[in-house]
Order: structure tokens, then sequence, then C-alpha cells
């Protein structure tokens, strides 16, 4: 018997259904993907699928990175299986599309509603031998149309800061349920899987992060270098994944700071859609800047201060081409971002006083020294004063960054191993 509270969640979204839709539609004045394969969303595109079928759900970017190497490796241990790369948002699909654009057996999707009814009908199409759900992604409808069908649920690469766990806790009786159904829960930390516990998971098993077995592509790290030579003997701070409300507080200090005029930033919002908004906060400021899209093969003037990154799918060329990352969502509490990949190019860090979803990971770099922690935006610009790239504390930092990641590296081969049981 389905409990009376998912049912009245179920019923919820259906209520729901017509603001949702028209959130889209509003959405995609500026991201044109929010309008595009809407059928998806409320399960009404035909799916057909003639052999086993994996099914990964990753909501957004970083969850779709983080799949990446876990999903070659299914492809490669199950060469009978499809898998089926669900997403939340446009800018998770296009990662997904640019990561699996050359392999042939990788679907992609937008993830239905999480209404019963939608739910039920999807799973019931494609059929899937298992159901992936990357990091977070603890949706109640989803989870006990899956357990009906009978179909294996796993929550990999799981995690859950202490402030996420309190917001949950309000609905604490629907997550746990949800929780309670999942076959396995896969964790990143040992403080993450005790959290989980703590709200309804039963069968938990830390195995790491997947984000240190990501490989740099070299296309774009060969893209990364050739910015360097056109940017030339230029000290350049990346500020990457850049917030609302961040871009503010990091133009206002840079202006305020007295640095060498060779320092050039690299500017790059998380979200596309705010691209032509932070170029307005350039020009209301009087910075001399361009576009990375308008980027030729010409050198990079040595006036121009700022390079605003307003592309995606190139992060990796953005490390390879700095000297010093800065990560954002950490100057506000926003929780930070995902630092692993400046730290896998060799990049020394700096990350603000909040980063409360990636704890761990940012206080162990903190600690063997791959990364520096700063209290505000000011002091962005007076670590990066003291910096000199060809010095042998820059060098040690940078080798440190990159020792740390292959340490922690393996978690791709562990979840793997723990899936074997329930993909057989």
């Amino acid at each position: 018997m389905i409990a009376l509270s998912l049912r009245i969640y179920s019923a919820c979204w259906w209520l729901a259904l017509p603001l949702v839709l028209l959130r889209l539609w509003w959405r995609g004045r500026k991201e044109a993907g929010y309008r595009q394969h809407i059928s998806e969303r409320l399960s009404l595109a035909t799916v057909d699928f003639s052999s086993p079928l994996i099914w990964v759900h990753a909501v957004s970017v970083g969850e779709t990175r983080a799949a990446e190497p876990l999903i070659h490796a299914l492809l490669k241990k199950y060469p009978q299986h499809h898998v089926l790369l669900t997403h939340m948002t446009p800018t998770g699909r296009a990662t997904g599309a640019a990561l699996f654009q050359n392999e042939p057996r990788v679907s992609q999707s937008y993830i239905p509603y999480d209404s019963l009814s939608l739910t039920q009908r999807f799973i019931a199409k494609i059929n899937p031998s298992i159901c992936l759900l990357m990091e977070t992604e603890v949706w109640p409808s989803l989870i006990d149309s899956c357990s009906r069908a009978g179909i294996p649920i796993a929550l990999i690469n799981a995690r859950l800061s202490a402030r996420s766990l309190k917001r949950a806790q309000w609905f604490g009786g629907l997550l746990g349920d949800a929780l309670r159904k999942i076959t396995v829960v896969i964790a990143q930390t040992q403080a993450d899987a005790e959290r989980l516990h703590t709200l309804g998971a039963q069968t938990i098993i830390v195995a790491g992060s997947l984000k240190f077995d990501i490989t740099p592509p070299q296309a774009m790290l060969a893209m990364g270098r050739q910015w360097c030579q056109q940017i030339g003997d230029r000290l350049v701070l990346l500020c990457a994944s850049t917030r609302e409300g961040e871009e503010a507080l990091l133009l206002d200090a840079y202006m305020a700071a007295t640095l060498d005029p060779r320092v050039l930033m690299i500017m790059v919002p998380r979200h596309p859609q705010r691209f032509d908004e932070v170029e307005r906060m350039l020009e209301a400021r009087g910075l001399r800047w361009q576009r990375r899209s308008q980027l030729t093969t010409e050198n990079v003037p040595a006036s121009t201060q700022i390079l605003l990154g307003d592309t995606m799918g190139e992060m990796f060329a953005y490390y390879a081409a700095c000297d010093v990352a800065f990560i954002g969502g950490s100057l506000l509490p926003l929780g930070g971002q995902n630092l692993i990949e400046a730290l896998s190019c060799g990049k020394p860090v700096l990350v603000g006083p909040h980063t409360f979803n990636f704890k761990q990971v940012t206080a162990d770099a903190i600690t063997v020294g791959a990364a520096i922690r700063v209290p505000d935006a000011q002091h962005v610009f007076s670590s990066v004063s003291q910096m000199d790239a060809t010095s042998k504390d820059y060098q040690a930092m940078s080798d440190v960054a990159v020792q740390f990641c292959v340490q922690h590296q393996g978690a791709t081969a562990r979840t793997l191993k723990l899936l074997s049981p329930q993909l057989k």
C-alpha cells in the first residue's frame, strides 16, 4: 500500500504542474534548453531500448561529470548493456552530450517530474536493470516506483551536508521511507554515511568520491595551453563557477586591490544565463574585458584586465590556462563547488569561508597544503599578489595538488564492485 504522505506528495506535483511548466517557459527566455524536450519531463516521449539498460540519473553539470568515469567503466564491463543518462537541467544535458558524443550506447533524456503516475509510466517504458542516482537525488515517487517494479536502486557518490540534513529532516518521514527502499547507498565519506543513516538509509558503504577518477581531457588541456600562449607572460587568476552576488564582490575587490598590471582575471559564471549580466557589471565598472567566445587565434591584448568565460564544457581548459584558481560558491553561504578538477590540473586553489557542500575534501586539501581558505574577496587578491608562479613554493603547492588527487583515486573501481551483485 502506498503511504498517504507519498500520495499527497505526488498529488502536489500535479497541482503545481501548471506553475512548473510556466517556470520552464520563463527560464527558457535566457536558456533555450528549458523549452526543449518538455514531453520527456511529462513521460510522454517514445522510448525504445532493445538491449538491457542501466539507468543513471545525474541532475546537472557536476553530477554528470562525476558520473563519467563510472559510466565508461560500466560500458566496458557490461558490453551488452545500454546506458540511459537522465538530467534535470539543460546544462547537465549539454555536458553529457559533450562527454559521450562518441559513445553510441549512451542515450539521454530529461527525468520526469516526481509524480507517481509519471515515474511509473517512465519506468515501465525503459524497464532498466538498475537505477543509479547520483549524489543527492532522493526522489520519493521515483524510488517507490522502482522498488515496486523490483528494480535495484543505488545512490552513488552520495553526499549530504549537515545543513542539507537539517532541511531534509523537515520531510523526514517521506525521505526516510525513500532512503529505506534504496538497495545500497555508496557514500563519499564517513560523515556523509552517518548523516544519511540518520535520515533513514540502511545499507551504506563508504567508497570515496568518483570525481577523483575524472581524467582531464587532453583536448581541453591542449586548448588551455594554446590560451596560455595567447595570454603571454601574465599571472592568470581563474574565478571558476562564480554564483550570483559573488561577481560583484570579486570585481569591486579587484578594482580596490593593488595588483601587478600583468595579472589577468578569468571569470566564469556557473550558470550560462548570467553571462550577459556579468558583462553589464564589467561595463558599469569601466573595466577592460573581452569574452572568451570572441577569442580568436590572436594574442590577448596586454590592456585586457578580465576575460569573461562565456562558454560551456571548457572548464578543464580554463584550469589549464590559469596559475591560481578561486572556486566560486564559497564567498557567500552557498556551499562551494567542486575543487577536485582544479587540483587534478596541478593548480593551487583558493576557497572562501563557505564550503559545506564539499566540507571534507576541502578540509583535506587545505590540510595537505593544496588549497588555501580566504575569508573574503579582498583576500583572494592579496593572496594572488603574493604568488609567483615560478617560485619553489608555488611549484610545491602544485605538486601537492596532483599528489592529493592521485592518493584519493579508486572510487570508480570500488563502486563498480559494489554494483556487480545487482547487475548479475
